[in-house]
């Protein structure tokens, strides 16, 4: 009894991290480029009463053996990097990622962040920032006598200027890849950071070798389905319920047994 109350502990742990996690996921369901979250469960360790294999009598073994598992565990947790839906906002420095890849962003103190978030706005020098002011990087200044802002879906940003009718390309903007985008640390404010895991960087321009095209006044929206995330929310409530129903039947057991003695 002792150690069923402690396998349903070990799974009402499992079921309180599952909410946390849905918890969060549905919270960002208005988080621009939000990924949603997923967690993975694995066994705990076996109990072997009787080894599988073992012999029984002469020229016979066990065909099965005897185990008893102890619960349940979190192995990890893995951002789902598919496609949010593009949301068109009309504004002519947001942009959108259709397709593979991150915008790189310079933190000014020699370190870098990722971001699918292309809600840029321009700065007092003219730079193209984030809403935190972080700069994009590569760098892109838009002149003062600038009177339109063009951002093609190479990334090619080009401008209109005050009293012609010709445009001047400013600077072109390079998405960031990795070999393996879930292996990358989720540092809040919608940004990333380069793990081991992720693998290298690498800068390539939009639409090429597999990176995402750019779409100008477009944002991405979250990848949360609210229905599916209410659902496995039902679930794990429901999952933390029979545990603690194993734990209260474990209880009335043991308790039918202390009163033998």
């Amino acid at each position: 009894m002792i150690r069923a109350m402690r396998t349903a502990a070990s799974g009402m742990l499992a079921q309180q991290t599952q909410v946390d996690t849905i918890a969060n996921n549905i919270a960002n369901v208005n988080t621009t480029s939000f990924k949603r979250n997923r967690v993975n469960f694995r066994s705990l360790l076996y109990a072997t009463m009787r080894e599988p294999g073992a012999t029984t009598t002469a020229n016979r073994m066990n065909p099965t053996g005897l185990q008893v598992g102890s619960g349940t565990e979190i192995a990890s947790s893995i951002k789902l990097f598919l496609q949010g839906d593009i949301e068109q906002t009309g504004n002519s420095l947001d942009l959108a990622i259709q397709g593979d890849g991150f915008f790189r962003i310079n933190l000014g103190n020699g370190e870098f962040r990722y971001t699918r978030d292309g809600s840029f706005r321009q700065d007092g020098n003219g730079d193209l920032v984030t809403v935190d002011g972080f700069r994009l990087e590569p760098a892109i200044n838009i002149p003062e006598n600038a009177t339109r802002v063009v951002i093609g879906q190479d990334g090619q940003v080009q401008v209109g200027i005050a009293g012609t009718e010709t445009f001047q390309t400013v600077g072109q903007i390079r998405l960031a890849r990795f070999p393996n985008d879930s292996g990358l640390r989720a540092e809040g404010d919608n940004f990333f950071s380069g793990t081991a895991s992720s693998g290298p960087l690498v800068e390539q321009v939009p639409g090429q070798q597999g990176a995402g095209l750019l779409r100008q006044g477009f944002l991405e929206r979250s990848n949360i389905a609210i229905v599916d995330e209410l659902i496995s929310l039902i679930e794990a409530q429901r999952n933390y319920e029979v545990n603690s129903r194993t734990i209260q039947v474990s209880d009335e057991m043991l308790q039918q047994v202390s009163n033998l003695i």
